[in-house]
Protein backbone atom coordinates (compact mmCIF):
# COMPACT_ATOMS: atom_id res chain seq x y z
CA UNK A 1 0.00 0.00 0.00
CA UNK A 2 1.09 3.69 -0.39
CA UNK A 3 2.38 5.03 2.31
CA UNK A 4 1.87 9.31 3.24
CA UNK A 5 3.16 11.60 5.63
CA UNK A 6 1.20 13.42 8.47
CA UNK A 7 3.36 15.71 10.64
CA UNK A 8 2.69 15.02 14.85
CA UNK A 9 0.97 18.31 15.03
CA UNK A 10 -1.00 17.68 12.21
CA UNK A 11 -2.00 13.86 13.07
CA UNK A 12 -5.71 12.98 14.35
CA UNK A 13 -7.05 9.85 13.89
CA UNK A 14 -10.54 10.72 14.90
CA UNK A 15 -10.62 12.94 11.82
CA UNK A 16 -8.03 11.97 9.39
CA UNK A 17 -7.86 13.79 5.64
CA UNK A 18 -4.64 14.07 3.21
CA UNK A 19 -4.00 17.92 2.71
CA UNK A 20 -1.72 19.90 0.50
CA UNK A 21 1.08 18.17 -1.54
CA UNK A 22 0.02 14.65 -0.29
CA UNK A 23 -3.52 14.96 -1.35
CA UNK A 24 -2.46 16.32 -4.90
CA UNK A 25 0.23 13.43 -4.52
CA UNK A 26 -2.66 10.57 -4.19
CA UNK A 27 -5.40 12.13 -6.82
CA UNK A 28 -3.81 13.93 -9.41
CA UNK A 29 -0.56 11.22 -9.58
CA UNK A 30 -1.34 7.95 -8.61
CA UNK A 31 -5.11 8.56 -9.27
CA UNK A 32 -6.17 6.95 -6.01
CA UNK A 33 -10.14 5.72 -5.87
CA UNK A 34 -12.87 6.00 -2.91
CA UNK A 35 -12.34 2.62 -1.23
CA UNK A 36 -8.79 2.09 -2.38
CA UNK A 37 -6.58 1.37 1.35
CA UNK A 38 -3.26 3.63 1.98
CA UNK A 39 -1.31 3.95 5.23
CA UNK A 40 -0.33 6.93 7.14
CA UNK A 41 2.35 7.51 9.34
CA UNK A 42 3.97 10.63 11.62
CA UNK A 43 7.28 10.64 12.25
CA UNK A 44 6.99 9.69 15.92
CA UNK A 45 5.93 6.23 15.86
CA UNK A 46 2.43 5.85 14.82
CA UNK A 47 0.64 4.58 11.96
CA UNK A 48 -3.12 4.04 10.68
CA UNK A 49 -4.12 1.97 7.52
CA UNK A 50 -7.02 4.11 6.22
CA UNK A 51 -9.47 3.60 3.50
CA UNK A 52 -9.99 6.62 0.99
CA UNK A 53 -14.07 8.24 1.71
CA UNK A 54 -13.91 11.16 -0.46
CA UNK A 55 -11.45 12.84 -3.07
CA UNK A 56 -14.04 15.80 -4.31
CA UNK A 57 -12.79 18.59 -1.82
CA UNK A 58 -9.57 20.18 -0.92
CA UNK A 59 -8.99 17.14 1.44
CA UNK A 60 -8.84 13.74 0.59
CA UNK A 61 -11.50 12.22 3.62
CA UNK A 62 -10.39 8.95 5.01
CA UNK A 63 -11.76 6.50 7.42
CA UNK A 64 -9.41 4.94 9.89
CA UNK A 65 -9.37 0.91 9.59
CA UNK A 66 -6.21 -0.25 12.20
CA UNK A 67 -3.68 1.68 14.17
CA UNK A 68 -0.41 0.64 15.57
CA UNK A 69 2.69 1.97 17.28
CA UNK A 70 6.30 1.08 16.15
CA UNK A 71 8.15 1.29 19.60
CA UNK A 72 11.49 3.30 19.54
CA UNK A 73 14.94 2.06 18.82
CA UNK A 74 16.66 0.66 21.24
CA UNK A 75 19.78 2.90 20.90
CA UNK A 76 19.61 6.82 20.40
CA UNK A 77 22.38 6.82 17.22
CA UNK A 78 23.10 10.60 16.16
CA UNK A 79 25.05 11.38 12.98
CA UNK A 80 27.00 14.24 12.92
CA UNK A 81 27.54 14.94 9.43
CA UNK A 82 30.38 17.27 7.94
CA UNK A 83 28.77 18.73 4.92
CA UNK A 84 30.00 16.76 1.75
CA UNK A 85 29.93 18.39 -1.63
CA UNK A 86 27.38 17.86 -4.64
CA UNK A 87 24.26 15.89 -3.75
CA UNK A 88 26.04 13.93 -0.83
CA UNK A 89 23.88 15.06 1.56
CA UNK A 90 21.04 14.29 -0.02
CA UNK A 91 21.95 10.60 -0.41
CA UNK A 92 23.42 10.29 3.00
CA UNK A 93 20.04 11.32 4.44
CA UNK A 94 18.35 8.76 2.82
CA UNK A 95 20.41 6.21 4.00
CA UNK A 96 20.25 7.63 7.32
CA UNK A 97 16.73 7.11 7.67
CA UNK A 98 16.27 3.97 6.04
CA UNK A 99 19.62 2.32 8.74
CA UNK A 100 17.63 4.34 11.56
CA UNK A 101 19.49 7.36 13.01
CA UNK A 102 17.67 9.02 15.41
CA UNK A 103 18.80 12.35 14.44
CA UNK A 104 21.04 13.88 11.67
CA UNK A 105 23.06 16.93 12.77
CA UNK A 106 24.88 18.98 9.56
CA UNK A 107 28.17 19.83 10.42
CA UNK A 108 29.57 22.88 8.86
CA UNK A 109 33.42 22.36 9.12
CA UNK A 110 36.54 24.29 8.08
CA UNK A 111 37.21 21.99 5.13
CA UNK A 112 33.05 22.00 3.85
CA UNK A 113 33.06 23.65 0.33
CA UNK A 114 29.28 24.10 -0.08
CA UNK A 115 28.37 27.43 1.15
CA UNK A 116 26.04 27.69 3.71
CA UNK A 117 24.97 30.63 5.16
CA UNK A 118 21.98 32.15 7.32
CA UNK A 119 20.10 32.05 3.90
CA UNK A 120 20.26 28.87 2.43
CA UNK A 121 20.67 26.80 5.38
CA UNK A 122 16.62 26.71 6.29
CA UNK A 123 16.46 26.09 2.86
CA UNK A 124 19.03 22.80 3.14
CA UNK A 125 17.34 21.87 6.05
CA UNK A 126 13.67 21.94 4.36
CA UNK A 127 15.36 19.80 1.64
CA UNK A 128 16.82 17.71 3.60
CA UNK A 129 13.67 16.75 6.03
CA UNK A 130 11.61 16.06 2.54
CA UNK A 131 14.16 13.93 1.60
CA UNK A 132 13.57 11.95 5.26
CA UNK A 133 9.93 11.94 4.41
CA UNK A 134 10.45 10.09 1.18
CA UNK A 135 12.90 7.64 2.29
CA UNK A 136 10.76 6.89 5.12
CA UNK A 137 7.50 6.37 2.91
CA UNK A 138 9.76 3.56 0.99
CA UNK A 139 11.13 1.85 3.21
CA UNK A 140 8.73 1.42 5.85
CA UNK A 141 10.16 4.01 8.39
CA UNK A 142 7.85 5.42 11.11
CA UNK A 143 10.51 7.07 12.89
CA UNK A 144 11.53 9.88 11.14
CA UNK A 145 15.23 11.31 12.45
CA UNK A 146 15.54 14.74 13.84
CA UNK A 147 17.14 17.21 11.65
CA UNK A 148 19.17 19.75 13.06
CA UNK A 149 19.76 22.94 11.11
CA UNK A 150 23.30 22.82 9.55
CA UNK A 151 26.34 24.58 12.40
CA UNK A 152 29.82 24.45 13.43
CA UNK A 153 31.30 22.19 15.09
CA UNK A 154 32.43 24.39 17.76
CA UNK A 155 28.37 25.25 17.77
CA UNK A 156 27.07 21.49 17.77
CA UNK A 157 29.59 20.90 21.12
CA UNK A 158 28.55 23.90 22.97
CA UNK A 159 24.78 22.87 22.61
CA UNK A 160 25.91 19.34 23.43
CA UNK A 161 27.60 20.48 26.65
CA UNK A 162 24.57 22.96 27.81
CA UNK A 163 21.89 20.35 27.33
CA UNK A 164 24.44 17.73 29.83
CA UNK A 165 24.74 20.94 32.51
CA UNK A 166 21.03 21.31 32.27
CA UNK A 167 20.54 17.60 33.01
CA UNK A 168 23.09 17.61 35.55
CA UNK A 169 21.19 20.40 37.46
CA UNK A 170 18.09 18.30 36.93
CA UNK A 171 19.81 15.35 38.79
CA UNK A 172 21.18 17.10 41.25
CA UNK A 173 25.14 17.19 40.10
CA UNK A 174 26.85 20.07 40.76
CA UNK A 175 28.57 22.15 38.03
CA UNK A 176 32.22 21.77 39.05
CA UNK A 177 31.63 17.43 39.56
CA UNK A 178 30.45 17.48 36.00
CA UNK A 179 33.97 18.20 33.75
CA UNK A 180 31.88 18.68 30.77
CA UNK A 181 29.51 21.24 32.10
CA UNK A 182 28.98 24.94 29.73
CA UNK A 183 27.05 28.34 30.31
CA UNK A 184 23.55 28.10 31.19
CA UNK A 185 21.75 26.46 28.81
CA UNK A 186 18.86 28.89 28.68
CA UNK A 187 20.60 31.26 26.36
CA UNK A 188 20.93 28.70 24.01
CA UNK A 189 18.88 29.23 20.63
CA UNK A 190 15.99 27.27 20.62
CA UNK A 191 17.12 25.04 17.93
CA UNK A 192 19.74 24.12 19.96
CA UNK A 193 17.62 22.59 23.10
CA UNK A 194 16.89 19.26 21.24
CA UNK A 195 20.40 17.78 21.46
CA UNK A 196 20.50 15.08 23.93
CA UNK A 197 23.69 13.92 25.97
CA UNK A 198 25.62 10.62 24.50
CA UNK A 199 27.20 7.58 26.34
CA UNK A 200 29.17 7.16 23.99
CA UNK A 201 30.82 9.68 21.26
CA UNK A 202 33.07 8.48 18.17
CA UNK A 203 34.93 10.41 15.32
CA UNK A 204 35.78 8.93 12.11
CA UNK A 205 39.78 9.52 11.47
CA UNK A 206 42.55 8.66 9.45
CA UNK A 207 45.12 9.04 12.83
CA UNK A 208 47.24 6.05 13.62
CA UNK A 209 45.75 5.94 17.12
CA UNK A 210 42.18 5.38 16.19
CA UNK A 211 40.60 2.36 17.26
CA UNK A 212 38.17 -0.07 15.49
CA UNK A 213 34.01 0.37 16.10
CA UNK A 214 33.62 -3.08 17.25
CA UNK A 215 36.18 -2.75 19.91
CA UNK A 216 35.07 0.41 21.50
CA UNK A 217 31.88 -1.05 21.53
CA UNK A 218 33.34 -4.21 23.44
CA UNK A 219 35.01 -2.30 25.89
CA UNK A 220 31.99 -0.31 26.59
CA UNK A 221 30.30 -2.95 27.16
CA UNK A 222 32.46 -4.82 29.16
CA UNK A 223 33.08 -1.53 31.23
CA UNK A 224 29.54 -0.63 31.53
CA UNK A 225 27.44 -4.18 31.39
CA UNK A 226 24.88 -3.28 28.89
CA UNK A 227 25.09 -1.37 25.60
CA UNK A 228 25.34 2.80 25.13
CA UNK A 229 21.70 3.47 24.91
CA UNK A 230 23.15 6.81 22.96
CA UNK A 231 25.69 7.22 20.53
CA UNK A 232 27.14 10.42 18.60
CA UNK A 233 29.02 9.39 14.97
CA UNK A 234 30.94 12.15 14.00
CA UNK A 235 31.98 11.99 9.85
CA UNK A 236 33.86 14.33 8.35
CA UNK A 237 33.76 16.03 4.83
CA UNK A 238 35.94 15.45 1.94
CA UNK A 239 40.00 15.30 3.03
CA UNK A 240 38.14 14.72 7.02
CA UNK A 241 38.21 17.18 9.71
CA UNK A 242 41.07 19.28 10.51
CA UNK A 243 43.43 18.53 13.16
CA UNK A 244 42.40 21.56 14.97
CA UNK A 245 38.79 19.96 14.66
CA UNK A 246 39.76 16.44 15.92
CA UNK A 247 41.52 18.19 18.83
CA UNK A 248 38.34 19.76 19.37
CA UNK A 249 36.10 16.54 19.15
CA UNK A 250 38.51 14.56 21.62
CA UNK A 251 38.41 16.99 24.12
CA UNK A 252 34.73 16.61 23.92
CA UNK A 253 35.00 13.34 24.53
CA UNK A 254 35.08 11.56 21.24
CA UNK A 255 36.86 8.48 20.42
CA UNK A 256 38.89 8.27 17.17
CA UNK A 257 37.96 5.46 15.26
CA UNK A 258 38.87 4.05 11.99
CA UNK A 259 36.57 2.70 9.27
CA UNK A 260 39.72 0.28 7.90
CA UNK A 261 42.50 0.51 5.77
CA UNK A 262 41.10 1.79 2.57
CA UNK A 263 39.96 5.60 2.33
CA UNK A 264 36.28 5.66 2.08
CA UNK A 265 34.14 8.29 0.63
CA UNK A 266 32.15 10.57 2.48
CA UNK A 267 28.87 9.17 1.88
CA UNK A 268 30.23 5.35 2.04
CA UNK A 269 31.67 6.23 5.40
CA UNK A 270 28.58 7.40 6.95
CA UNK A 271 26.89 4.07 5.91
CA UNK A 272 29.24 2.11 6.61
CA UNK A 273 29.04 3.71 10.40
CA UNK A 274 25.63 3.54 10.60
CA UNK A 275 25.32 0.34 9.31
CA UNK A 276 27.90 -1.22 11.70
CA UNK A 277 26.18 0.77 14.64
CA UNK A 278 22.67 -0.59 13.78
CA UNK A 279 24.01 -4.34 13.66
CA UNK A 280 25.62 -4.18 16.94
CA UNK A 281 22.92 -1.97 19.07
CA UNK A 282 19.71 -1.57 17.46
CA UNK A 283 19.25 -5.74 16.75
Amino acid sequence: MHRFYISPENWNHDALALTGSEAHHSRDVLRMKPGEKLVLFNGRGREITAEILDLSGDEIRLRKLHEAKTPPVRCRIVLGQAIPKGKNMESIVQKAVEIGAAEIAPIISDRTVVQVDSENAAQKKTKWQQIAIEAAKQCGQNWLPRLHAPRKLADFFDAVEAEAALSDRRTGVSPAESPMSQPSFETLPELQKDIVHFDLRLIGSLQPDAQHLKKILADYSSEHRQRPQSVLMLIGPEGDFTPAELALARRHGCQPITLGPIILRVETAAIYCLSVLSYELLI
